[in-house]
C-alpha cells in the first residue's frame, strides 16, 4: 500500500558547499493544483530550474515553498590590535600610578581584556554558483524523503479519521434502513385515523384495502432503498481507495460530492415520514450530511 501524505508538511536539513553553509527549508499546505514558491540566494537565479523540476518530480498538490539560504559570512581566525586605543590605557595607567605614588607596570594579559583593545575580524567568502548548485541539489533527496515522511505521518492521521467517519456513515445508512420499516405501518394507522375523523358521523366507510394503497403510494414517494444502496457503495468504494493509499485527494472529494448528493435525496425523499421513526431517519439523515462534511475538511489536505 503506498503512503497517504498529506499536503501540510514541514522540513529543513543543512549542507556546506565548499567554505560556505546553506540551509534548506520547505513548507507546504493545501492547494488545488501545485504552486511552488522557490527562493535562492541573489547571484544564484540558475538554481531555481533545477530545484522547481525536482519539487516537480516528487510532488502533485499544494502550495510548496522552498528557500535556499546562504552562510556567507565565516570567522577569519584574525584579531586586529587597535595600538591607539591601547597606548591609552598605558598612559593613563602611568599617569594614575604617578599622581598615588605606586610602583608597577601595568599587565599585558588585563590590557588586552579592556574594552576596544582587540576587535575580531570576519570575513564574507564568495561562493560560485557551480560549487554551490551540485551541493544543494544534493542535500534534496534528503530534504525532500524528510518532508514526505512528515507528510505520511499525517496523512495516515487524516485516513484513520475519514476511516471512521465513514463507518459511521454505514452505522446511520442501517439504521435509515431499520428505520423505514415502521413507516409504512405508521403511514396506514395515520391515514386510517385522519379519513376516520373525516368522516365520522358521514355514514360512509372506506374499505381497508383503499388505505392501503393510499398508504403504498405515499410509502413509495418516501421510499430510499436506492439511495441506500449507492450511499453504502459509495462509502465501501471510499474505504477501498483508503487502504490502496497513494494520491487520492481529487478521488476521494469527487466520491464526497456523490455521498453528499445521496444524502441530499434522501432527506428530501423522507422530509414527510410521520411519528418517532420518521423523526429519527431525518435525524440520521441530518446527522451523514455533517459527517460528510468533517470528512471533506479533512480530504482537502491529503495530496
Amino acid at each position: 500500500m503506498s503512503a497517504i501524505r498529506s499536503m501540510t508538511g514541514f522540513a529543513t536539513v543543512r549542507g556546506e558547499a565548499g567554505e560556505v553553509g546553506f540551509t534548506l527549508t520547505m513548507k507546504s499546505v493545501n492547494h488545488r493544483h501545485l504552486d511552488l514558491l522557490v527562493r535562492v540566494p541573489m547571484g544564484m537565479e540558475g538554481l531555481e530550474a533545477t530545484l522547481r523540476k525536482l519539487l516537480k518530480e516528487r510532488l502533485r498538490r499544494g502550495h510548496v515553498e522552498l528557500g535556499v539560504q546562504l552562510d556567507r559570512t565565516v570567522a577569519a581566525g584574525r584579531a586586529e590590535l587597535n595600538e591607539a586605543v591601547l597606548a591609552a590605557y598605558v598612559a593613563a595607567y602611568r599617569r594614575a600610578a604617578e599622581l598615588h605614588g605606586l610602583a608597577g607596570e601595568p599587565d599585558v594579559n588585563e590590557l588586552l581584556r579592556l574594552p576596544g583593545v582587540l576587535s575580531a575580524e570576519a570575513s564574507v567568502v564568495r561562493v560560485e554558483e557551480s560549487v554551490a548548485t551540485p551541493a544543494v541539489v544534493g542535500a534534496m533527496a534528503e530534504l525532500l524523503d524528510r518532508f514526505d515522511a512528515v507528510r505520511a505521518v499525517e496523512g495516515e492521521a487524516l485516513a484513520a479519521e475519514l476511516r471512521a467517519a465513514m463507518a459511521r456513515v454505514q452505522v446511520l445508512a442501517d439504521e435509515v434502513s431499520r428505520l423505514r420499516n415502521g413507516v409504512a405501518e405508521t403511514q396506514v394507522a395515520k391515514l386510517s385515523a385522519r379519513l376516520a375523523e373525516l368522516l365520522e358521523g358521514v355514514g360512509v366507510e372506506v374499505a381497508q384495502e383503499r388505505i392501503l394503497v393510499e398508504a403504498a403510494v405515499i410509502a413509495e414517494r418516501g421510499d430510499v432503498d436506492e439511495e441506500l444502496v449507492r450511499l453504502k457503495t459509495h462509502v465501501g468504494r471510499f474505504v477501498e481507495l483508503l487502504d490502496g493509499g497513494g494520491e487520492l485527494g481529487r478521488q476521494l472529494d469527487f466520491l464526497l460530492q456523490e455521498l453528499n448528493r445521496e444524502a441530499n435525496t434522501m432527506l428530501s425523499k423522507t422530509g414527510g415520514s410521520v411519528g418517532e421513526a420518521g423523526l429519527k431517519i431525518t435525524e440520521a439523515g441530518l446527522q451523514v450530511k455533517v459527517e460528510l462534511e468533517r470528512a471533506r475538511e479533512q480530504v482537502q489536505n491529503i495530496e
